[in-house]
């Protein structure tokens, strides 16, 4: 029997085993569950709330959960919430910590600023509710004094005055003139006093929206211009509301002919606002998205932002073929000509057929030329163009498309204060153009990579 005292010290551990597993560790998650319970301030799960009360010296205000992510506003009127708003308050009450449990000073309401308190909030979670009063900061920077109501304890929280203090009815109202997806947008129509453009999305149900421009002309659209037009209505914020009634009516009066109307057409239905401004004096711009609805005042400033020209919202790339498309390129210059041809996806030079051009520099040279956009236009037509050195250009660039059908022209004139004068064969017109391209034309030493350096032009 000279393993007895191991089999001993087996059982012993065995049962001290037994003993943590099934009385000490159970007991302690149990403890630090309660730990951490009573440090929350709201003891409710954020999925779990369905409904706010917010009492400020403005007055009180409802909001209820109506629908599985929607936050409505139910008191002092009905109205739409703005469910980021909502949101982001109920995420600061859950997540708020109790830091300080101040004992028996609820006769001390007025030295933290809760008698009367600043604001008052009441979470409701089905049957059950909780109810946080708000008073001062707290010693510490981004904490606040709470009275819960629970049991009626002087709390010092993690909460931060930013999250929970000076929330108005404005704050929770929806402010998001047009709701949208745009891969979910058909078309566009922007309609002003004297025209309109009409814009259609080409990819639709695409992970990416393609615009071309229907009306008043089939081109295509300069996409980021496009893009960046469709984030400025996702940015189209109320700054106030005017609800209906008598201000509502006086306003509509000098409401006449709008700057801009903007529809947005989609399966599901169609959306549109009307923006005006009626005293340009006073700095203030009004929208309207139907006449029974409320006006609301928004930034001035994107009414110029909405008020797109034809040529600003157009495809400014100026050589008329996308640089894939490209088979026989020309280049002409000053003190040098050459013709690129593309042979079954490798570039050779017309002249000199059996020698190896740089695929990477003749590739990047036609890219360049193919998607140089104009950067201001000078007038609509383009002649004369003898004054701006468009007779005897500084370059030219005439291509042959794939198709044999297809060009693309691309002339580049004298230069004016940072730009070239340029015409192309998209856009008819004079425009200017940056300057760059003038210096990144290759020789065709460069081209066969016989040069140490491709930018430089020698002109």
């Amino acid at each position: 029997m000279r393993y007895w005292p191991t089999l001993l010290m087996l059982v012993i551990l065995a049962g001290l085993g037994g003993y943590l597993y099934l009385v000490e560790f159970p007991a302690k998650q149990q403890e630090e569950k309660q730990e951490t319970a009573q440090k929350q301030l709201v003891p409710f799960p954020e999925t779990a709330i369905t409904g706010l009360s917010v009492t400020t010296a403005q007055g009180p205000l409802e909001i209820k959960l109506t629908e599985p992510g929607k936050w409505s506003i139910v008191a002092p009127l009905r109205t739409e919430a703005d469910t980021r708003e909502v949101q982001a308050l109920i995420r600061a009450l859950v997540t708020a910590t109790v830091s300080r449990t101040l004992e028996d000073q609820t006769t001390q309401l007025v030295a933290f600023g809760l008698d009367p308190p600043v604001t008052t909030i009441t979470v409701t979670a089905g049957t059950r509710q909780e109810t946080i009063s708000i008073g001062d900061s707290g010693p510490l920077s981004n904490t606040l004094y709470v009275l819960r109501g629970s049991d009626r304890r002087i709390l010092l929280t993690s909460l931060a005055p930013r999250d929970v203090v000076n929330k108005s009815l404005m704050t929770f109202r929806r402010k998001e003139l047009l709701k949208f997806v745009q891969n979910d947008i058909e078309r566009v129509r922007l309609t002003y006093p004297t025209t309109e453009i009409v814009i259609y999305n080409m990819a639709k149900d695409k992970p990416k929206p393609s615009w071309k421009i229907r009306y008043p002309i089939e081109a295509e659209a300069d996409q980021n211009e496009v893009r960046s037009l469709m984030f400025r209505l996702e940015d189209l914020k109320a700054l106030g509301i005017i609800d209906p009634g008598p201000e509502r009516d006086t306003i509509a009066k000098t409401l006449t002919t709008p700057k801009v109307k903007v529809t947005l057409h989609t399966a599901a239905g169609d959306q549109s606002v009307r923006l005006y401004q009626p005293d340009p004096q006073k700095g203030e711009a009004i929208a309207e998205i139907g006449p029974d609805a409320p006006l609301y005042r928004v930034n001035p400033g994107l009414i110029k932002d909405l008020t797109k020209d034809l040529f600003n919202l157009q495809d400014k790339r100026l050589f008329g073929l996308d640089y894939t498309d490209v088979a026989m390129l020309s280049v002409k210059t000053r003190d040098r000509e050459y013709v690129l041809i593309n042979q079954s996806g490798e570039w050779v030079l017309e002249d000199q057929p059996t020698e190896k051009v740089s695929q990477e520099v003749a590739d990047l040279f036609v890219s360049r030329v193919a998607n140089l956009p104009a950067e201001e236009r000078v007038m609509k037509q383009s002649s004369p163009l003898a004054p701006y050195g468009l007779l005897s250009p500084a370059a030219e660039f005439i291509a042959t498309a794939k198709d044999g059908k297809t060009t693309g022209k691309l002339t580049l004139g004298n230069q004016s204060g940072n730009l070239l004068y340029a015409t192309g064969q998209r856009i008819p017109g004079l425009f200017q153009v940056r300057p760059d391209l003038l210096t990144q034309i290759p020789s065709k030493a460069e081209l066969l990579g016989k040069a140490s350096s491709v930018a430089p032009s020698r002109r």
